[in-house]
């Protein structure tokens, strides 16, 4: 007889039975899981992509789980808003998040935020990723990632390139060019990614990465010329388009938009929600939806996911010192 069976000997059959039930509360709440309606928080105002992915996803979980995944907009201070509702909710499962890369953002971007970016959430899963795209003005002579390069070298602050504001994946993804390559460029940054994309159109700069659906307009009408991807590879809408990759070794910058619980969420928990996310991924009018929007499935199991959080973190934290952003 080991030394478990000698204890449940001595102990109460009360006690014996009361120990089982907490071991296997994880297991049945997962089983049983969602016994109820769960509040989606989207960090975004409606419209945005974190707001149509989230959307979107929201919809097929609640058609393959019978119980309604319900969207709450609570935008506000980038996403700071919505995220402070989330870190502070009970950890059931009841509760989630939508929020982008923003989320890893912000830490080093604002003096304080209300909660602990890395601790207070459980990633689940991203659930759309978003590829920017290097795009010039035509007035500028360049048409490939070495020509422009060169001319950043030749001409150093002399290259305009617009942000939708400082410490943006547009301003990031930019910001790592010019770290990797030593080029010196001056950064525009605009209120939003609408009006930097109607900047650069106009001339009014000359340079940006922007997300490849909010130049698709001006690429198609040629007021704007397409230069490389900052994925790793190319991307299937823009095959003729290299990446940025294939010149500068070891470039690499996309967004996404992710899926949260607070943390202490039964892990059970989120193992089932990223189950069901994953066979949501699957769904072929899922990823069409989500490709109409430029945004690319994206699925990851709870550690993979952590992993890119965490590598995220410290590489946005480099360049967001490295370029002195800050909010506003």
């Amino acid at each position: 007889m080991d030394k478990v069976e000698k204890v449940a000997d001595k102990m109460p059959l009360f006690a014996v039975l009361a120990a089982a039930a907490w071991m296997a509360a994880p297991a049945l709440q997962a089983q049983n899981y969602p016994a109820k309606p769960v509040r989606v928080i989207i960090a975004w105002p409606p419209g945005g992509a974190n707001d149509i992915a989230g959307r979107i996803v929201a919809q097929k979980l609640t058609e393959n789980t019978g119980q309604q995944f319900i969207i709450d907009n609570r935008g506000g201070a980038s996403g700071i808003v919505g995220s402070d509702v989330v870190a502070k909710s009970p950890a059931d499962g009841y509760t989630i998040l939508v929020h982008s890369a923003t989320h890893i953002s912000n830490p080093h971007l604002y003096s304080k935020v209300p909660y602990d970016t890395l601790k207070d959430f459980a990633g689940i899963s991203p659930l759309g990723r978003q590829v920017g795209m290097l795009v010039v003005h035509p007035s500028l002579p360049v048409k490939t990632v070495k020509e422009f390069v060169e001319l950043g070298r030749k001409r150093p602050n002399d290259i305009t390139y617009a942000s939708s504001g400082n410490g943006s994946f547009v301003h990031l993804a930019m910001a790592l060019i010019n770290s990797m390559t030593g080029t010196r460029m001056v950064h525009v940054p605009y209120k939003g990614g609408g009006p930097a994309a109607v900047a650069i159109s106009s001339g009014e700069v000359q340079a940006m990465t922007a997300t490849v659906g909010s130049v698709i307009p001006h690429v198609s009408s040629k007021r704007l010329r397409p230069v490389a991807v900052t994925s790793e590879e190319r991307i299937s809408q823009y095959p003729d388009v290299p990446a940025i990759a294939e010149t500068i070794k070891g470039y690499e910058f996309t967004a996404w938009v992710g899926s949260f619980a607070p943390a202490n969420t039964p892990k059970a928990i989120v193992d089932r929600l990223n189950a069901e996310i994953q066979k949501a991924m699957k769904d072929k009018v899922v990823a069409e939806k989500l490709g109409a929007q430029t945004l690319d499935p994206m699925f990851m199991t709870p550690e993979q996911f952590a992993a890119r959080l965490k590598a995220d973190y410290d590489k946005y934290g480099k360049l967001i010192k490295e370029t002195g952003a800050k909010a506003g």
